[in-house]
């Protein structure tokens, strides 16, 4: 329908046609064995920092270290002016939209925890238009995954692939008690909880601090 004035008629398309679209993400820890992945669905307008709290709530890590996203040789995150190299600055995670970067079979990647090296391969699997067109609000989703999140400060992949060697071959080991007790007595790394991770972008969304 058109508006009385261009303008109008100018807001109302492009906020449609630039929510209109969901997107399908495939996302994988680098290197760990057997694989630990996780599928999310999430609104093509959602931004970078949106998508930064979706993984962290779908692969089950606690947003307590740093994070960049690496989308071509463009670095995407939360500039630190100290820090940053000048020749490559680190735009801004909440004015970058995935829509105007992404397309299918785009693949990105996500460092979390500069120091452990939690590096996740993301592509996109499927941009599809979404069926709620009425609704504007950001959406996501955690559609499938596997295996359960490694511990916080766990050391990155190669020491929790020499736990997971211990778990399997040496459970009762004093090695393997020690890392238990610190991860929690009830972790099991075979296990993915989808119920909970879905709750926890539930909150964040119904909270309305993530958009």
């Amino acid at each position: 329908m058109r508006k009385k004035t261009d303008q109008g008629t100018t807001v109302a398309t492009a906020r449609k046609n630039t929510s209109s679209k969901l997107f399908t993400l495939k996302i994988e820890l680098v290197d760990t064995t057997p694989l630990i992945w996780r599928r999310i669905a999430i609104s093509g307008h959602a931004s970078f920092a949106m998508l930064h709290h979706v993984i962290q709530a779908a692969m089950g890590w606690h947003d307590a270290h740093l994070h960049e996203f690496r989308v071509g040789d463009r670095r995407i995150g939360i500039p630190d002016l100290d820090f940053d190299d000048p020749e490559n600055p680190v735009a801004k995670e909440t004015v970058l939209r995935l829509d105007r970067l992404l397309t299918t079979d785009s693949t990105f990647t996500y460092r979390y925890d500069f120091g452990d090296s939690w590096d996740h391969r993301i592509r996109v699997e499927q941009v599809r238009d979404r069926e709620d067109h009425d609704a504007y609000g950001p959406i996501a989703w955690v559609e499938g995954g596997e295996r359960a999140c490694p511990p916080e400060d766990s050391g990155g992949v190669g020491r929790y692939q020499e736990f997971l060697a211990c778990w399997e071959n040496d459970p009762y080991g004093e090695q393997t008690e020690q890392v238990r007790t610190w991860a929690g007595l009830d972790f099991d790394p075979a296990r993915f909880d989808r119920p909970a991770a879905g709750a926890a972008i539930d909150r964040m969304l119904g909270n309305r601090w993530i958009k």
